[in-house]
């Protein structure tokens, strides 16, 4: 039996490189119309900045910053049947610089009014894709009740990115299985998961519905990226470090093409993202961006992973990603691990 419910990761989520030119260009190659795009400047400090279709083109977001939504208009300018255009904004497009953007595909409109479906407490609209489990949702908030919100994915969400777009000085909140309803991280930050029941109101997502508290982050227009694990494309999950060379494995099913990580337990540790098409030179994915940083790309022998045909182990003998503490992750797949394996020791890619 295939250990895979996606066959074909390529149609859900793709990272492209790109050069800007300093003009206009569109961006070809990721494969299908993404609905979200998060972008960022490789070989200089730039913010990162995230776009999706529910808010629309030229509406950007940074994942470093807590700053309201801003509309650019020289930023991501369409959204595109095979990619995106581009503006000559300097943080996507500045002549001869070096650029990265990761593409996740939902495509399907969707709209819930909840005094009439019965489903959550206020009103939510976005885009969905069942099959991967992604959808973007849009929900407008008073921070002074709790609320339920629908997310149209029909399964129970493991992981979420939420965000108020309107008000300034709203921290990203991200809800991960791993830590629990009783906890949450913040993106745009360092620290470890905090403890509060305002963020989720202590309550576990299901199928149809996620909770919010009445934190003062959740003021306002919100956007919110809800991810449902997909056997064989997509896998949130945690780990223990154990900060040597001869890292931990962690077993995800497949292929990783993106990871997101990010220590739970000790301060001051950052989000690192890494993927399979900036660093490809053997098994060691050296190259990281940090999701709560503008710096630019960096790569350090001895700190980063190996992407490995049914997972991930870690080479960090420096801390970072392979510290003596407890991490989430997020990884999505570049190619199922199609027949069942062992969960004891990676392949070498």
């Amino acid at each position: 039996m295939a250990y895979t419910t996606i066959d074909n990761p390529f149609k859900h989520f793709n990272t492209v490189l790109y050069t800007g030119n300093g003009s206009t260009q569109s961006i070809t190659g990721v494969g299908y119309q993404p609905d979200w795009v998060w972008l960022k400047k490789r070989n200089a400090s730039d913010s990162h900045y995230l776009q999706d279709a529910v808010r629309g083109a030229t509406k950007a977001i940074k994942s470093n910053s807590t700053d309201a939504e801003a509309t650019d208009t020289d930023s991501v300018t369409s959204f595109n049947s095979d990619g995106f255009s581009l503006g000559n904004s300097g943080g996507y497009n500045s002549n001869t610089n070096t650029f990265v953007a990761w593409n996740w595909k939902a495509g399907t409109s969707f709209s819930n009014d909840a005094s009439s479906t019965g489903i959550g407490s206020v009103d939510s609209t976005g885009s969905i894709n069942t099959d991967a489990g992604f959808s973007i949702i849009k929900v407008v908030k008073n921070n002074t009740t709790a609320h339920t919100v629908a997310h149209g994915l029909g399964a129970v969400p493991q992981m979420i990115i939420g965000k108020s777009t309107t008000g300034g000085s709203y921290r990203w909140i991200v809800y991960h299985q791993a830590i629990g309803n009783t906890h949450a991280l913040y993106l745009n930050e360092d620290f470890a998961k905090t403890d509060s029941a305002t963020f989720w109101n202590d309550t576990t997502p299901t199928s149809s519905v996620f909770s919010l508290g009445t934190d003062n982050s959740w003021n306002g227009t919100n956007i919110f990226y809800c991810f449902a694990e997909k056997k064989g494309y997509s896998k949130f999950g945690s780990y223990t470090g154990n900060g040597n060379a001869d890292g931990t494995f962690v077993y995800t099913g497949f292929k990783p093409a993106f990871i997101l990580i990010k220590n739970t337990t000790t301060a001051d540790q950052a989000w690192f993202i890494f993927d399979n098409k900036r660093d490809v030179a053997g098994n060691e994915n050296n190259n990281y961006l940090i999701a709560s940083s503008n710096a630019a790309e960096r790569g350090e022998t001895g700190n980063g992973l190996d992407m490995l045909s049914n997972g991930f182990k870690l080479r960090s003998t420096g801390g970072f990603i392979n510290d003596t503490g407890t991490f989430i992750y997020a990884a999505f797949a570049e190619a199922p691990f199609v027949t069942a394996g062992t969960k004891a020791a990676g392949t070498a890619r």
